[in-house]
């Protein structure tokens, strides 16, 4: 499945929910979004649909996320029906991990490859704040339970902000000991009017790869420690994303940076995303969508699949060369699928 810029697209990530039990700052407002209702969300089977037919296109990879995934009712049979579907090679997740010791050994059985887990500080008061109702310890729970399940990779996803001076070392070291990716990403645009969604973004927050990296080098020089290096091709975590891989020596995990604001890898894209409402956005940036969800409940006698084929064909052919640095988009992250 190539795109009109001739890229291989064979990633599809799927939002499940526009729920959440957190209300992080950078995603949503305090009080929430809008919820859609029971209607507008794609049922489960829906979805498993929207997955063969993209499997059949050439989709290899698909990823979970929200709001949070986990809070979705059937996430684990609908893990299984994917897990099980021809031409699928792995199906992983984006949470926030507070869900993962109720679930982790059940989803790794319906076949879930692998987890990402949102943790943004290692600060129980500054947990907190980022996620207004969240508790850190449940998240660093829910990284235990993942690794008891025997998911392999499993990352950490932590967004820079300047304005919270996060412990970068300290993240960081957490590949040390423990076979844990930590990746640094970004802070981005995405929200109504970069603010609307409650996020304040301003680019003056935004801490670029570049600079992350010298300043966990920074900070490691003056404990005593050796600089990040980076990593042999032989040493990257399975994942189908776009970061740079640096490592400790000795150490058993690594650390990532993404860059999509300062070194963005549209080049290099490969995916697409569908909405819980069941939008296929062609770029995370962008506010075009193509609708799929009325492809899929079209009147009786209509070739459902070929109409959702058309959809994704559309998509494709709307996808941007890239994001032109754009600032804001119509709807939050939580809305977009993370």
């Amino acid at each position: 499945m190539k795109d009109i810029h001739g890229r291989t697209i064979d990633y599809l990530r799927i939002s499940l929910t526009d729920r959440c039990n957190f209300r992080c700052i950078y995603c949503m407002p305090e009080e929430g979004v809008r919820q859609l209702s029971h209607d507008d969300i794609l049922r489960i089977e829906e979805i498993a649909r929207v997955v063969r037919v993209a499997a059949g296109l050439g989709v290899r990879s698909v990823r979970l996320t929200g709001g949070e995934p986990l809070v979705r009712k059937g996430v684990v049979d609908l893990v299984r029906e994917i897990a099980r579907t021809p031409g699928i090679e792995n199906v992983s997740m984006t949470t926030n991990g507070v869900l993962l010791p109720k679930m982790a050994e059940d989803l790794k059985e319906a076949g879930l490859s692998r987890v990402n887990i949102s943790l943004d500080t290692l600060d129980p008061e500054q947990f907190k704040g980022i996620t207004r109702r969240g508790n850190l310890r449940q998240t660093l729970d829910g990284i235990e339970a993942a690794l008891a399940a025997g998911f392999d990779p499993v990352k950490i996803n932590a967004v820079a902000v300047r304005s919270l001076n996060q412990d970068y070392l300290a993240f960081a070291r957490l590949s040390v000991d423990r076979p844990l990716h930590v990746r640094f990403i970004e802070y981005m645009p995405v929200g109504e009017s970069s603010g609307g969604c409650g996020c304040g973004w301003g680019p003056e927050d935004v801490v670029s790869s570049e600079e992350l990296l010298g300043i966990v080098n920074e900070r490691a020089r003056a404990q005593g420690l050796p600089e990040l290096a980076p990593v042999d091709d032989g040493r990257r975590p399975l994942g189908w994303g776009p970061a740079r891989y640096y490592e400790f020596p000795g150490a058993r995990g690594t650390v990532g940076f993404i860059s999509p604001l300062s070194r963005h890898f549209c080049g290099e894209c490969n995916r697409l995303r569908l909405t819980a409402d069941g939008k296929l956005r062609p770029c995370l940036f962008s506010d075009d969508e193509h609708d799929v969800r009325t492809a899929l409940r079209g009147q009786a006698g209509t070739d459902v699949d070929a109409a959702v084929r058309a959809v994704f064909a559309a998509a494709l052919g709307a996808k941007p060369d890239e994001h032109h640095d754009k600032v804001g988009t119509e709807r939050g992250m939580s809305q977009i699928g993370g």
